[in-house]
């Protein structure tokens, strides 16, 4: 039996994964650790752009937390430090972890596996004109590759990706808050791709590819099952 390891943190909530992966739930926190070491890319606000880890870690916010003059980097930079995730690259989010969606696709020996939280208070439509967020709520998105990329294939796959989840709020018909116009996101999204540092690396993840396929099937299910939960709770709250 696998077991999860411990974060210092508070007691664990949830488990799940194969050995190659633990996804760990704890209060404000859900961590994804690596067995080995992975690359990433990412426009995460920590730890962002091309790295190397063994953790992805979400912590959950609430809106007063963020009100000027706070700096989210900063804030976010000391509470990974705190909580022994220096390392991490983090993520930022109002939306409750229990929340968090997690879709798997294979063929063969490759996989991919998409973890996600969706929030849509911030919904927006690219090309918006610019303005402070109105209110908290963003899709944050995991994508790990059970293979290593080369760089190219990294940027290739975080516009998949990207692509993947923007179709899947379109076909949701979310309003940009600011405009009215179908929404392709929020005003604070950020997409990460991960895959193993070691080994071969593939060179190609496009829409041709079976690792393309992969990738935009998991990044679209879980967003829209992220986005259908979203809407569900929206609808039970009135």
């Amino acid at each position: 039996m696998t077991r999860a390891r411990s974060l210092p943190q508070p007691a664990l909530l949830r488990f799940t994964g194969a050995p190659e992966i633990e996804v760990v739930r704890t209060p404000r926190w859900l961590v994804v650790r690596f067995a080995k070491d992975h690359t990433l890319a990412s426009w995460a606000i920590v730890g962002g752009g091309l790295s190397r880890t063994l953790t992805v870690a979400w912590h959950q916010v609430s809106e007063d937390e963020l009100r000027p003059p706070v700096d989210a980097r900063e804030l976010l930079g000391m509470r990974l430090l705190d909580a022994g995730m220096a390392d991490a690259v983090g993520l930022l989010t109002s939306r409750n972890l229990e929340s968090y969606v997690d879709v798997t696709r294979r063929y063969g020996d490759l996989e991919a596996r998409c973890i996600a939280t969706v929030g849509l208070g911030n919904a927006l439509c690219a090309g918006d004109p610019p303005g402070p967020a109105g209110r908290i709520g963003t899709i944050n998105v995991l994508c790990r590759l059970s293979v290593p990329l080369s760089t190219e294939a990294l940027l290739e796959a975080l516009a998949l990706a990207t692509e993947a989840r923007a179709l899947a709020v379109r076909e949701a018909s979310i309003p940009s808050t600011v405009s009215g116009e179908p929404a392709s996101g929020t005003g604070t999204d950020c997409m990460v791709i991960a895959a193993p540092a070691h080994g071969v690396p593939a060179r190609y993840v496009g829409k041709h590819t079976v690792l393309g396929h992969l990738i935009g099937t998991a990044v679209r299910e879980a967003t829209t099952q992220g986005v259908e939960d979203w809407k569900r709770e929206r609808r039970a709250s009135r």
